[in-house]
């Protein structure tokens, strides 16, 4: 499997080999895209945007405060899309704690209507 790194601006194109469970990188250009080719190949993660309904029916932009993986978005995004928030609210607001694992959702704007 090839892949162009995201980890910093270099791009490094890394090919990654899984033989028998062992996963083998190269191409990369610091330690970091050694990390990131074997967590993309093992488990991918994501910070996942999106947005809430205010009580008022604004919507407010969202995200994860981790990654999360991508095998779970669509089970997550249903169960962001059940809530509703009363503004105001604030950038870096807490509006779901614990949304799944020990990944909260924030505000990534702020809304005083």
């Amino acid at each position: 499997m090839k892949l162009t790194c995201i980890e910093c601006p270099m791009g490094c194109e890394i090919e990654v080999v899984v033989t028998d469970g062992v996963v083998s990188v190269s191409g990369n250009g610091c330690p970091r895209g050694k990390l990131y080719a074997q967590n993309e190949t093992v488990c991918p993660r994501r910070v996942l945007t999106t947005t809430v309904m205010t009580e008022k029916g604004i919507p407010v932009s969202v995200k994860t405060d981790k990654p999360v993986k991508k095998s779970e978005m669509q089970d997550l995004m249903q169960k962001i899309n059940k809530i509703t928030v009363c503004t105001p609210v604030k950038i870096g607001q807490i509006i779901e704690n614990n949304l799944t694992e020990d990944i909260n959702l924030v505000a990534t704007s702020t809304l005083n209507k």
